[in-house]
C-alpha cells in the first residue's frame, strides 16, 4: 500500500527518488509506470550494464539491471530472460539520478523499469549434489560449534554451582605461584545429610582426616604430611566469618584434641588451618574439605580404587569385609576400607592413617593414569563429582581457578609423592593412651624440611661444586676456634645461649658475645678469611651449618682474629643444628605414593 492508501504493489523505497537539482530526495506518490512485458524500457535496448557497487544493497533476482532492495548483493536478469551481465549496487541507496536506479537503465529516465522480465520464465537452475553436501555440512558443523560452546558453558556454570566456597582468613597465595604451594587437606566426620547411616547425624564435622600436602617450588616433588587427629596441640584465637557478614572470634584453647580445631563451637576450616601453622610453623595456602561422601563418590567416579590386604579383614564397625590380596573397592566399599582400624595394625587412628595413605596413593595414580585422562566421560564425571563433594577457601572457589591449580600441581611426578605421618609418642600425661603428642627429637626436623622445601623421595638436587668444597678438609681442633657471636634471629638471648653451649659442650673457649647484629637476618652466616677456613668448617661441623652459610673473604687475616657468627632467623636453639636434614628422620612412617606393594597389615 502507498502513501495514499491505494493498494498496489509498490515498494515504499520506490516513493523516495533523488533530485539532481537539489541534492535530495523527495516523495514521489505516483507509483512507477510498469513497461510492458518483453518491452525494453527506454534507453535499454542491450542488456543493463554493470554498475560499480558504491553503497546499497541486493538487487532483485528476476529483474534486469540492478534494482536495489537496500541489503546484499546485485543479481539481475535480462530482458530476453537471461542474466545480466553485471547486476551490481547503485550509488548511495541504490537509485541513479533523475529516478534511474543505475546507469545505463536499472529504471528508465521516466521511472519504467531498467529490463523487463521475459515473457517466460527459466527455472531457477538447481544447487549441484556437491555444493548441497558443503552447504548441509557447514551448517550442521555449526550448529554442533554452537551447541558444543553452550554446553560447556552450561557445563562451566554447572561446575561452578557445585562449589561451596568459605573465606577463612589464612592463606593470600593465587590458585596457581612460582613458589611452594601448601594444601591443607580435611576429610570431616560430619553426618550432615547422611540420615543417621554412619552415626550421629548431629555430629557437628571434626577434623577426622588431616593432611598437609607441600608442593615444592621447582614442582618437582610433593610431601603429604598425615596429622593424627588424636594429637594434643593448642588451638590458637580463630576469626571467623559469619553469615551475616560479621566476624567471630572463637577464643584458644590448650591442650586439646586437634580434631576440635573444626567444629567445636562453631570453628571453620580457617581455625584448622591457624593450628597447623601454630603446630608445624607451615603456613598453608588453601584447604579443601570433603565429608564420608567425598570417598564413595569419587572412588566410584575413577571406576574403582585398587586396594592390597597382608591379611583378611572383617571389621565389623566399619562393614569392610575383604580376603587377603588386591582388590578394586569403590563407593560403600571404598568408603569402609579407609574408615577401618580395629582389624590392621595396633588398632588405633595411627594404623587408619597408615591405610588411608595406601589408599590415596592409589587413587592418585589411578588418576593421572592414561585409562582415565583420556576418557571424557570419566573426566566430566569426576570433575562433577569433585566438584560437588569438595568445600574449599575463596582463593580457589571456582572452576578456572581450581583447574589452574589442579595442572599446575600435575606437574609433580607421583613416584616423588611420599606420604608421611607426623612423629609423635605416647601422651606422657594419660595411664591409658588415648592421645598422643608431638615427638619432639623427630618431628622438629621433618617440619624443617618441609618448610625449607627438602623432598624426603630421592630427588637429586644439585648444589654447586664450589659451595660444597668448602664443607670439605681439615678441621680446627675446638680450642683454636675463634669467634665471635652475634644475634640477628630476633630471639632474645640467643648469642649468649650459643657461646654458652660452645664454651661448655664443644670445648670451643675463645668464643665471645658480640650482642645484637645491626639487623635481623633471615639466615644464619659465618664469615671468615682464608686462612681460618679449618676453623670454620670445625664451627660448621658443630652447628649443622648449611654450606651456602659459609661466606670467604678474599684476605687472610690476623693470627688471634676472630670469625663473625650471626645467627640468623633459621636458629632454633642452641645445639639444634641450623641446616635442614637431607634426610627423613629414622622410624617415622612413610609410603611412596609410587610403590604399589604397600598391603595393610
Amino acid at each position: 500500500m502507498d502513501t495514499q492508501g491505494r493498494r498496489q504493489h509498490v515498494d515504499p523505497a520506490d516513493q523516495w527518488v533523488f533530485d539532481p537539482e537539489t541534492g535530495s530526495y523527495q516523495l514521489r506518490l505516483d507509483p512507477p509506470q510498469q513497461p510492458e512485458r518483453g518491452v525494453p524500457a527506454q534507453g535499454t535496448g542491450r542488456r543493463a550494464q554493470r554498475v560499480q557497487p558504491q553503497g546499497g544493497g541486493r538487487a532483485r533476482q528476476g529483474r534486469s539491471g540492478a534494482e536495489d532492495e537496500g541489503h546484499g548483493t546485485a543479481g539481475g536478469r535480462s530482458a530476453d530472460g537471461g542474466r545480466t551481465a553485471g547486476a551490481g549496487r547503485a550509488a548511495g541507496n541504490g537509485r541513479a539520478a533523475g529516478g534511474s536506479r543505475a546507469a545505463g537503465g536499472a529504471r528508465g529516465e521516466g521511472g519504467g523499469r531498467a529490463a523487463a522480465r521475459t515473457s517466460r520464465r527459466r527455472p531457477k537452475a538447481r544447487k549441484s549434489a556437491k555444493k548441497r553436501a558443503l552447504i548441509w555440512t557447514a551448517g550442521t558443523l555449526g550448529v554442533v560449534v554452537i551447541a558444543a560452546c553452550i554446553g560447556v558453558y552450561a557445563l562451566y556454570q554447572q561446575l561452578n554451582g557445585n562449589i561451596n566456597t568459605i573465606d577463612p582468613g589464612i592463606g593470600s597465595k593465587n590458585a596457581t605461584s612460582t613458589g611452594p604451594v601448601n594444601i591443607l587437606v580435611i576429610g570431616t566426620d560430619s553426618r550432615k545429610g547422611l540420615k543417621g547411616k554412619y552415626g550421629d547425624s548431629a555430629n557437628v564435622g571434626h577434623a577426622d582426616t588431616t593432611i598437609l600436602f607441600h608442593v615444592s617450588k621447582d614442582r618437582s616433588n610433593a610431601t603429604a604430611l598425615s596429622i593424627p587427629r588424636d594429637i594434643i596441640t593448642d588451638i590458637p584465637d580463630c576469626p571467623t566469618k559469619q553469615p551475616d557478614g560479621s566476624t567471630k572470634i572463637i577464643p584458644a584453647e590448650s591442650d586439646v584434641r586437634f580434631n576440635t580445631s573444626l567444629g567445636q563451637y562453631g570453628r571453620d576450616p580457617g581455625c584448622t588451618m591457624r593450628t597447623v601453622k601454630a603446630l608445624t610453623g607451615i603456613t598453608p595456602d588453601h584447604f579443601m574439605m570433603a565429608n564420608f561422601d567425598a570417598v564413595k563418590d569419587l572412588s566410584t567416579a575413577v571406576g574403582g580404587v585398587e586396594v592390597c590386604l597382608a591379611k583378611d579383614i572383617d571389621d565389623p564397625d566399619s562393614h569392610l569385609k575383604l580376603a587377603k590380596g588386591r582388590h578394586t573397592v569403590a563407593g560403600e566399599q571404598a568408603l569402609a576400607f579407609v574408615r577401618t582400624r580395629h582389624s590392621v595394625g595396633f588398632g588405633g587412628d595411627l594404623s587408619r592413617i597408615e591405610l588411608q595413605q595406601q589408599f590415596l596413593s592409589s587413587m592418585m595414580r589411578t588418576m593421572k593414569s592414561g585409562d582415565t585422562l583420556t576418557s571424557p566421560t570419566k573426566l566430566l564425571k569426576l570433575a562433577n563429582t569433585a566438584t560437588k563433594a569438595l568445600t574449599v577457601d575463596t582463593g580457589i572457589g571456582s572452576v578456572t581457578k581450581l583447574s589452574e591449580l589442579a595442572k599446575d600441581l600435575s606437574r609433580v611426578d607421583t613416584k616423588n609423592i611420599t606420604f608421611a605421618t607426623v612423629p609423635v609418642i605416647d601422651n606422657p600425661a594419660e595411664k591409658v593412651h588415648t592421645t598422643v603428642v608431638l615427638d619432639e627429637t623427630k618431628a622438629p626436623q621433618l617440619f624443617s624440611m618441609v618448610r625449607d622445601d627438602v623432598s624426603l623421595t630421592e630427588v637429586k638436587k644439585k648444589q654447586k661444586a664450589s659451595d660444597a668444597a668448602r664443607l670439605k678438609g681439615p678441621k680446627a681442633d675446638p680450642i683454636d676456634v675463634r669467634v665471635e657471636v652475634l644475634n640477628g634471629s630476633g630471639v632474645f638471648g640467643a648469642a649468649q645461649d650459643t657461646v654458652n653451649w660452645l664454651q661448655n659442650d664443644e670445648g670451643v673457649s675463645r668464643s665471645t658475645n658480640g650482642g645484637n647484629a645491626p639487623a635481623e637476618v633471615k639466615k644464619t652466616t659465618l664469615e671468615y678469611a682464608p686462612n681460618q677456613a679449618d676453623q670454620a668448617r670445625r664451627l660448621a661441623a658443630m652447628m649443622g651449618l648449611p654450606a651456602s652459610a659459609l661466606k670467604q673473604g678474599t684476605e687472610d687475616a690476623a693470627p688471634r682474629a676472630n670469625m663473625t657468627l650471626t645467627l640468623g632467623k633459621d636458629f632454633k636453639q642452641a645445639g639444634t643444628p641450623i641446616a635442614t636434614p637431607t634426610k627423613a628422620p629414622e622410624g617415622i612412617q612413610k609410603v611412596e605414593a609410587d610403590d604399589k606393594s604397600v598391603c595393610a597389615k
